[in-house]
């Protein structure tokens, strides 16, 4: 996205995290919340 990301970009997952219908089966995971880097550096 060529820029950092702002603090109000994460509540969506923190939401989706706190809520135990959408998220009541997610267990273990690592959710990458950096605006696509990791998709486009080889990572």
């Amino acid at each position: 996205m060529g820029r950092f990301g702002e603090t109000e970009e994460l509540i969506g997952a923190t939401l989706f995290l706190m809520s135990e219908e959408a998220s009541g089966f997610v267990d273990g995971v690592v959710i990458p919340i950096d605006g696509g880097y990791a998709a486009y550096s080889g990572v």
